[in-house]
């Protein structure tokens, strides 16, 4: 099976791991509708896929915005046709002990990494329904796994949101696939979000031993939706080797 022709949502898509699965789902032949905050870097992404032959197109997207998202699926609709997959990707990180009392922090992660998840969801569903067939894709993440001190609010949000997958992917019906991904220590701009000095130390210090490429998880991104329709990849996690 193949991705070949297929118009593909991905949120958070300006670098790390929403950039690597763009660079791949494109050169696979998916033209691939972009959304993040940062509008210069979207542009840079779209033509680098558009200079190595790929289909891409772009709009900048807050998540956290239930407009815009549906802005961003309706965008990918008007220029593709249909929509085949969303990848709800866009997270950020600002992990810290709970005794920092980082609340502003608590409520940004519930917001981008839960609320943006579900505005995707919800965004995305109708024009499933209209179709008769689509997938959705929430990159979640291995803290919720392997639960350890700073990760509260983050893992929690992430666990949040593989709930949420499970019971969607229960309720979807023959024509809907749903699957949760699942990365490890990845390299990516996670650290940039993290206020709190010595937990973003930590996580630097860890991301520099063992932190695998973004493309790692777009290759996984990649396998689920390369299935034949009928092949629900309900669940796959992605470590480094080296990690715990």
């Amino acid at each position: 099976m193949g991705i070949e022709g297929s118009t593909i949502v991905i949120t958070g898509a300006s670098s790390g791991i929403g950039r690597a699965t763009a660079e791949l789902l494109a050169a696979h032949g998916a033209f691939v509708v972009l959304g993040a905050r940062r509008e210069d870097a979207l542009h840079a992404v779209v033509a680098g896929i558009v200079a190595a032959g790929g289909r891409a197109a772009c709009k900048a997207t807050d998540v956290r915005r239930r407009d815009e998202v549906e802005a961003l699926v309706a965008f990918a609709v008007a220029e593709g046709g249909r929509l085949d997959a969303i990848i709800n990707n866009a997270g950020i990180g600002p992990i810290s002990r709970f005794d920092a009392l980082q609340v502003d922090d608590w409520d940004a992660m519930i917001d981008v990494n839960l609320r943006g998840t579900l505005y995707g969801i919800a965004a995305a569903l109708p024009v499933f329904a209209r179709q008769a067939r689509g997938h959705v894709v929430n990159v979640v993440s291995t803290a919720g796994l392997q639960n350890v001190p700073t990760m509260g609010v983050y893992a929690a949000t992430k666990n949040a949101v593989r709930t949420a997958t499970e019971i969607l992917r229960q309720e979807a019906g023959p024509h809907l696939r749903v699957t949760e991904v699942s990365p490890g220590m990845t390299a990516t701009r996670f650290v940039d979000t993290i206020s709190d000095a010595s937990a973003k130390a930590m996580i630097e210090d860890q991301l520099g031993d063992i932190a695998m490429p973004p493309d790692a998880i777009a290759r996984g991104i990649l396998y689920a939706l390369m299935q034949p329709p009928e092949v629900d990849v309900g669940s796959i996690v992605i470590r480094p080797t080296a990690q715990g």
